[in-house]
């Protein structure tokens, strides 16, 4: 027997009591919670040097109590508040210098500052396995400073075998994804920088635990369509201290091209159309006595939504970057 019926089996006042409960974190792991999270990221206008690698490891804490049902600023007082960590992963892979290689793996926890009653308790797990190509065709001097363009292609998969419409705490969309991104940087000679992205994001689909489901009319299966999306990512930026520090200010946006609205009283489910609207602030400092060490805060928020929880998140990482064939010539001679 499917989740669903087993609960209303054993509470007839399932879809009143818990509707509400059910929606707030629907639609959390569909937002991009942290894009710069180190100096060489998929959608950032920094390349790794060729033979060079970058390791990150960082922590997010994100938050809300208030949602969007569609439109509408909605509060449910049965949660209050709801907590999604993160803990990430990822490597940076200099191939060419104009060609760089990422892989991630998030690990996720989600819970709930009050327990449904005990009805349910938070998930986690690992999520989806990233990978990316970036690619630099273009870098040249242009009136008072340099111009780029940059690509980026990606996929990323469902690692473990998690439930992708056990919301509110999923821990993922449970369905593969294909990205393209077009960057265009442009470096003023005293370091400031401005930086403008958009990608395509192809989603497909998703196994949900239970044979029906309602997407503006009724689809008898599991298997749900989760909608493509269109990002856009605006960044102001300047380096200060002989490029050791770093500051960006950054709008960005996620908007579904299908799906459907939150119903009342109802959960949230893969289908629906996602809206987010964000604002953000990062700040990277390299150390020069530990060459290679650097570390990253960033503080981000989001201001406008549809079917989409108002999070704010914060997080903090470490970041060292070395050269491969250095370190082994050093080892070399070492021995």
């Amino acid at each position: 027997m499917i989740l669903h019926q087993q609960l209303h089996s054993f509470f007839p006042d399932w879809d009143k009591k818990l509707g509400r409960t059910m929606q707030l974190l629907g639609i959390v792991i569909a937002i991009i919670t942290s894009e710069a999270l180190c100096a060489q990221t998929p959608s950032d206008g920094l390349m790794m040097p060729s033979k060079n690698i970058c390791v990150l490891f960082s922590y997010d804490m994100g938050t809300f109590d208030r949602y969007w049902e569609g439109s509408d600023l909605r509060s449910n007082e049965t949660i209050a508040t709801v907590d999604r960590n993160m803990v990430l992963p990822m490597a940076a892979i200099g191939i060419l210098d104009n060609l760089n290689f990422y892989v991630s793996l998030p690990f996720i926890s989600t819970e709930s500052s009050e327990p449904n009653g005990g009805f349910f308790t938070g998930a986690r797990g690992f999520q989806d396995i990233g990978f990316a190509l970036k690619y630099r065709p273009v870098r040249t001097e242009w009136g008072p400073g340099r111009i780029s363009f940059l690509g980026t292609a990606g996929f990323s998969t469902p690692f473990t075998n998690y439930l992708s419409d056990y919301r509110p705490y999923s821990i993922g969309a449970g369905a593969p994804e294909f990205s393209l991104r077009a960057i265009a940087q442009y470096e003023f000679k005293n370091q400031l920088y401005f930086r403008a992205s958009a990608a395509h994001l192809w989603r497909g689909y998703t196994e949900a635990e239970r044979d029906y489901y309602y997407n503006d009319g009724s689809y008898y299966t599991a298997w749900m369509d989760v909608p493509n999306a269109w990002t856009y990512e605006t960044i102001l930026g300047k380096w200060l201290f002989d490029t050791s520090l770093k500051l960006e200010l950054s709008y960005s946006s996620l908007t579904s091209t299908s799906g459907d609205d939150i119903r009342a009283y109802n959960a949230a489910q893969p289908t629906n159309k996602v809206e987010v609207d964000r604002l953000g602030f990062s700040a990277q400092y390299y150390f020069k006595s530990i060459k290679g060490l650097g570390v990253v805060a960033y503080h981000n928020r989001v201001i406008d939504g549809r079917n989409a929880p108002k999070m704010s998140n914060t997080g903090f990482g470490l970041t060292y970057q070395f050269n491969v064939i250095k370190k082994q010539t050093d080892e070399e001679n070492a021995q």
